[in-house]
C-alpha cells in the first residue's frame, strides 16, 4: 500500500503524455471509466507504454497471460464473481503468497477485496486487458459452462430439454450466453455456429478474419440451436426453412443488439450472429478515418441542400457506420430526417426510422413513396436494388431533399454505370448524383507490438506507380493484446469521387467509366489502393492488408 501516487501523475512524469493531455482527459473522461482506458480509446497512449510505465514506476513484473500456466487450484481461492467484478486473475499460490495479474496494480480496492477474501498476501503482476479479459472468460467461464454443460445434457428426457433451454441457471444457457460475451470482449462482430458430420463448429469474426473458437460435441447442436432460437423469438420446430431474427440484450453492462439468420445446411441449422456493439458505433465523420481532403470532399456532398450521395462497397465494408455517422452530423433540430432500412442496424434518437417488411408489402419503394407525403428534409435509404427504388430516390433528389443511399459496386465510379444498367437515364444520373464514396475495412497495425521494418522491393515499386515513396513500413509483432495476429481493430480506406461540372457533362455525354478515372487522377483524387497506401505510410495499415481489399489497377 506504499504507493500512493496516481496514474496521470506518474504518466506525465515518466514524460508518455503532457500535462495538457491529462487535464484533457481528466475533464472528458466519465466517472466510472479509469483514466487508463480513456487514454488508450483516445489514441494518447498505447496499452504497451502503460503497462511499462507502471512496470518501472511500481516496480510489478508484466505478466502474458497467455502464455501462463494457471494453477487450477487457485481457481478455488477467488471465486468467479469477484474475478470478474474486481478484474483480476489469479494464477499461482506459495504458501501464504498467492500471485494474481490484473490491468490496473493500482486499484487498491480490487486487491484489498481479494485479500479479505482469501486471507493471503496478495503479489500483483500487470497484464493486458484483453488478455486478462480472455483468461477470466476461459478458465472461470467457457470451461466451467462447457463441463457443466456436457455433464447436465439429457437428451432423451423431453421435460428436462424444455428447462435446459429456457432456464438461466441452467447449464446450456450459461454456455451461450458465455459464447456470446466472449465475442463481445474479443470484438467480434460475427459469431458462426457451423454444424459439421461429427461436431458443432464455433468460429468468431474478428477485424474481418474468421477463425475457429471451439468445437462443440455434435449432441450438444440441437439444444444450442434451440436455445438461440428461442432468445431470438423464432420458431424452434421449424428446421426446413431459413429463418430471421433479433436479439436484444446486455453485456458487461453494454448494451449489444444482435441480428440473427438461420440457414438449413445438410448437417443441421448453421447460424450466424451479427454483433451490433452500440457502444462502439461511430456517431462522428472524424472517427471514420477520413483523409483531411477526403473528409472535406465528404462534408461538402452531404451539406448540399438535396441530390443524392452514394456510399459503395461489398457486406461488411462499414457503409452503414458511414451512413449513421452522416446522419448524426446532420441530425439538428429544424431538419425532418426518414430512414427505410433492412434491417435497422442502430437505433438513432431524433430520426424516423422504417424497417422494411417484404411480406406485407413494405418495400424499399413503397416505403419511399410513403416518405414522400412526411414532408423529410433528408431521407436515407439503406440499399438501392432495383430500378423503382432508384427511380424514387432520383425523383426526390431532383425536387429538393438530399437522399443518403448505398449500392454494391467495387469501386466509386462503377456506381455511375450501375445505375445506368438498372435503367436510369444518364442526364438524371449527371444531375442528381452529388457525390460518390467507395470504402473497404483493413486491419490495423496493432499499436502495442508494431515495429518498424524496411520496405520491399515490390512495395516500392507499388507505391511509386501511385506517385509515392516508401523506405520503412510499420508492421505488428504479435502480442496477448491482438491475440498474436500484429493487428488489432479495423480503419477505413476510401476513394471519393465528388461530381463536378465536368464529370456531369462526362456522365451527360456517356464517356464511360475510362475517362471519368482519367479525370480523377489528373485533379489528384486518390483511388482505394492511393488512400490505402497513405495509410500505411501513416503507419496505421499494412500493404498486404490494402491489396486483400483494393486491386491494383
Amino acid at each position: 500500500m506504499k504507493y500512493r501516487k496516481r496514474l496521470g501523475d506518474l504518466l506525465v512524469e515518466a514524460g508518455v503524455i503532457t500535462p495538457g493531455q491529462l487535464e484533457y482527459a481528466l475533464k472528458n473522461k466519465s466517472s466510472d471509466e479509469k483514466l487508463g482506458d480513456f487514454l488508450i480509446r483516445e489514441n494518447i497512449l498505447t496499452e504497451q507504454q502503460l503497462i511499462e510505465v507502471l512496470e518501472f514506476q511500481l516496480g510489478v513484473p508484466h505478466i502474458n497471460l497467455s502464455q501462463y500456466p494457471i494453477d487450477p487450484e487457485v481457481l478455488q481461492l477467488v471465486p468467479a464473481e469477484l474475478a470478474k467484478r474486481a478484474q483480476v486473475m489469479p494464477i499461482r499460490r506459495d504458501k501464504n503468497r498467492l500471485f494474481i495479474a490484473m490491468a490496473d496494480p493500482m486499484d487498491y480496492f480490487a486487491i484489498e477485496e481479494v485479500r479479505m477474501a482469501t486471507g493471503c498476501h496478495i503479489e500483483t503482476g500487470i497484464a493486458a486487458k484483453d488478455d486478462l479479459y480472455r483468461t477470466i472468460a476461459k478458465y472461470y467461464d467457457l470451461q466451467e459452462s462447457m463441463d457443466a454443460a456436457m455433464a447436465d445434457i439429457n437428451i432423451d428426457a423431453n421435460e428436462a430439454a424444455d428447462t435446459q433451454i429456457t432456464d438461466d441457471d441452467s447449464p446450456i444457457v450459461r454456455l451461450v450466453n458465455q459464447l456470446i460475451s466472449n465475442a463481445v470482449l474479443l470484438r467480434a462482430s460475427d459469431i458462426h455456429f457451423d454444424p459439421q458430420e461429427t461436431d458443432f463448429r464455433v468460429r468468431y469474426r474478428i477485424d474481418g478474419v474468421l477463425r475457429t473458437e471451439r468445437s462443440i460435441p455434435k449432441h450438444m447442436q440441437n439444444m444450442i440451436t434451440a436455445r438461440i432460437k428461442i432468445m431470438g423469438n423464432l420458431n424452434i420446430t421449424e428446421n426446413r426453412i431459413p429463418q430471421d431474427g433479433r436479439i436484444k440484450t446486455t453485456i458487461n453492462f453494454r448494451p449489444v443488439d444482435i441480428r440473427l439468420s438461420t440457414l438449413p445446411t445438410i448437417y443441421g441449422e448453421k447460424i450466424v450472429m451479427r454483433i451490433l456493439d452500440l457502444s462502439n458505433a461511430a456517431t462522428s465523420i472524424d472517427k471514420l478515418g477520413f483523409s483531411k481532403l477526403n473528409e472535406q470532399l465528404f462534408r461538402n456532398m452531404i451539406s448540399k441542400p438535396n441530390g443524392i450521395v452514394l456510399i459503395t462497397g461489398p457486406t461488411g465494408s462499414g457503409k452503414s457506420t458511414t451512413l449513421y455517422a452522416a446522419l448524426s452530423e446532420l441530425n439538428k433540430e429544424g431538419v425532418n430526417i426518414i430512414t427505410v432500412e433492412d434491417p435497422v442496424e442502430y437505433r438513432l434518437e431524433g430520426i424516423n426510422q422504417i424497417q422494411v417488411k417484404e411480406e406485407v408489402g413494405l418495400t424499399f419503394a413503397a416505403g419511399l413513396r410513403s416518405i414522400l407525403r412526411q414532408d423529410p428534409d433528408i431521407i436515407m435509404i439503406g440499399e438501392i436494388r432495383d430500378l423503382e427504388t432508384a427511380q424514387i430516390a432520383t425523383r426526390a433528389s431532383l425536387t429538393g431533399h438530399l437522399v443518403l443511399s448505398t449500392l454494391h459496386t467495387n469501386n466509386a465510379v462503377e456506381s455511375i454505370s450501375r445505375l445506368e444498367d438498372m435503367g436510369i437515364e444518364s442526364f438524371l444520373i449527371a444531375s442528381s448524383v452529388v457525390g460518390v464514396v467507395a470504402q473497404r475495412l483493413v486491419r490495423r497495425v496493432c499499436r502495442d507490438c508494431a515495429e518498424t521494418v524496411p520496405a520491399t522491393s515490390r512495395e516500392k515499386e507499388l507505391f511509386a506507380k501511385e506517385g509515392l515513396q516508401i523506405e520503412n513500413v510499420l508492421r505488428g509483432r504479435g502480442c496477448p493484446a491482438c491475440n498474436h495476429t500484429g493487428y488489432k481493430g479495423r480503419i477505413a480506406i476510401h476513394e471519393i469521387l465528388p461530381i463536378d461540372r465536368t464529370v456531369r457533362e462526362y456522365i451527360s455525354q456517356r464517356k464511360g467509366i475510362a475517362a471519368i478515372m482519367a479525370y480523377m487522377k489528373h485533379e489528384g483524387y486518390r483511388t482505394l489502393l492511393g488512400d490505402g497506401f497513405l495509410k500505411v505510410l501513416d503507419g496505421l495499415t499494412t500493404t498486404e492488408e490494402v491489396l486483400r481489399v483494393a486491386t491494383v489497377e
